[in-house]
């Protein structure tokens, strides 16, 4: 079942009886509702139990205003009329209804049954009447509002009838069925204007100007000293800039704009480790430090002697560190501000630590890892750093290259590099010389292979010195501790120190695991 709000146009609006009338749906017409265009067929709406329809305001619900009176079904429409509660929120829209300022009556109905045309439009063959709201706008545009109110004192030429008090012959269709007549005796040549109780619900000035033509027809008589026309194109003698006192400044506390959002690319292309429970520094045995020697196997004769060749190791030594940063905030700021604030400047903290133990990570990278064979900076150059030290980290560490960290001034020119024709290399959808995929609008890409990072720490010039690390990520391990906070009051001042901090230690295993990028 689908819930549907569909809206039509006011057809009477009378103020003393507390009464509006109007078309409630029509059928066979086409009219734009809350799931799209819809046409109700004839009949197809029923109504279980009119005293128990409400009329709302803007289709709320918890807004009521009204309640049906009566509900009359033709062949072409179902016509509907209901009478407006007398509370202050009944007579601000019933005012609002005689001054055509609303100017629709929306229906809202839960279908039964119904089937979609080719064109999208769903025809709907069953359905039920829940409630009916009044709207700004109709659905229907071919039908206006026909009845206001006459001003107190002054008598309306439309009342000389019963028929002509409610709607008007002209703008009714010759078929149309018209909602019950209201009884003579209630009808007034000249009846007052409920006034809305509500000082911010006035009577309103109706311009004129409706078009571009209008305006400009308005400004020249305003031009010539016609007060009228004034009326209409001057400009308000007020405005925020001499009021700014009502005109407060707004701050959006779901936004936040920043430039600090750059991860720890590094980190992510190296193998991570939790840090040991205790002690500044992290010991791990290792084979490949000098003087040190591995086991052996040889070929062996018939009862001769095996290979016999000692093991000797040495440890590997990385040194831990702390990294932390703080904010002194005033008890005023805890209190007062947005919570969206401590929000903020916890994310802000925490990629601060990330940008910290990012560039840690990177100098760890430059001071322990291996000059590759010098490049020129050019798409050839790249090419032949990424294969010939891919080939190189095999051959050192027994562990394939699968990463490779690049600098910002290198992943420019890699999206920008083209082959002889001016296809791109690297930045292609796809390219028919497939070399890798990297773009603009990722910081993660693949380059001959290797998943490519691109870190803001690494140096950004490209081909310079240390701007692209071929890795191995056994060959690097980050160990590290979680982050935590720490806070401490500080009476003298009625403020709190916040702090960030954690401990890390990356540890360069294998040298030759990290092919440093060289210049020619």
């Amino acid at each position: 079942m689908t819930l549907l709000t569909f809206s039509t146009p006011i057809e009477a609006a009378d103020t003393g009886r507390r009464i509006i009338s109007g078309v409630v749906v029509p059928f066979g017409k086409v009219g734009n509702t809350s799931a799209g265009p819809v046409v109700f067929e004839q009949g197809s709406i029923a109504i279980h139990d009119q005293t128990k329809i409400k009329l709302l305001a803007q289709h709320d619900p918890t807004n009521p205003i009204g309640r049906a009176q009566s509900f009359t079904t033709t062949d072409t429409a179902i016509m509907g009329t209901f009478k407006i509660s007398a509370s202050q929120k009944g007579t601000d829209y019933l005012i609002m209804a005689s001054e055509d300022l609303i100017g629709g009556l929306s229906v809202g109905v839960e279908v039964i049954a119904s089937k979609p045309s080719k064109d999208g439009t769903i025809y709907v063959s069953a359905a039920v009447l829940k409630e009916v709201s009044l709207v700004e706008s109709p659905a229907f545009k071919d039908a206006i509002v026909t009845k206001v109110a006459a001003s107190e004192g002054e008598a309306d030429p439309t009342t000389e009838t019963e028929s002509e008090a409610i709607v008007s012959e002209e703008t009714i269709a010759p078929d149309a069925v018209l909602p019950e007549a209201l009884p003579a005796e209630t009808v007034e040549a000249s009846r007052p204007t409920i006034k809305a109780a509500n000082p911010y619900i006035t009577s309103t000035v109706r311009s004129p100007i409706k078009s571009m033509g209008g305006f400009a027809l308005h400004s020249i008589k305003a031009q010539l000293g016609d007060d009228d026309s004034a009326l209409y194109v001057k400009a308000a003698a007020d405005s925020t800039s001499t009021n700014p006192a009502f005109n407060p400044t707004q701050y959006l506390s779901n936004m936040f704009v920043s430039n600090t959002n750059f991860g720890r690319a590094a980190v992510d292309a190296c193998t991570k480790a939790a840090l040991p429970a205790s002690g500044f520094t992290i010991n791990v045995p290792s084979l490949i430090t000098p003087g040190q020697t591995a086991p052996t196997v040889a070929a062996t004769a018939e009862s001769g002697t095996p290979s016999n060749t000692g093991m000797t190791s040495a440890y590997e030594s990385f040194t831990v560190s702390k990294y932390a940063g703080q904010q002194t905030i005033s008890l005023e700021l805890i209190e007062r501000s947005d919570p969206v604030f401590m929000d903020q400047l916890m994310i802000q903290l925490e990629r601060a630590y990330l940008l910290a133990t990012d560039a840690a990570v990177i100098a760890a990278l430059i001071s322990s890892g291996t000059g590759a064979t010098a490049t020129a900076n050019s798409a050839a150059g790249l090419i032949a750093y990424l294969s010939k030290e891919s080939a190189a980290t095999y051959a050192g560490t027994s562990y394939f290259a699968k990463n490779v960290v690049i600098g910002s001034g290198t992943w420019a020119a890699a999206m920008g590099y083209t082959d002889t024709t001016g296809r791109p290399i690297f930045n292609a959808t796809s390219p028919m010389n497939s070399a890798g995929q990297i773009g603009n609008s990722s910081i993660r890409g693949n380059l001959l292979g290797l998943d490519a990072y691109v870190d803001v720490n690494a140096v950004a010039t490209a081909g310079a010195n240390n701007s692209a690390f071929v890795i191995a990520p056994e060959a690097v391990t980050i160990f590290e501790s979680p982050t935590a906070m720490f806070s401490v009051n500080l009476v003298g001042s009625m403020s709190v120190n916040l702090a960030i901090y954690g401990y890390m230690a990356p540890a360069v295993l294998q040298p030759l695991g990290v092919r440093k990028y060289v210049t020619v």
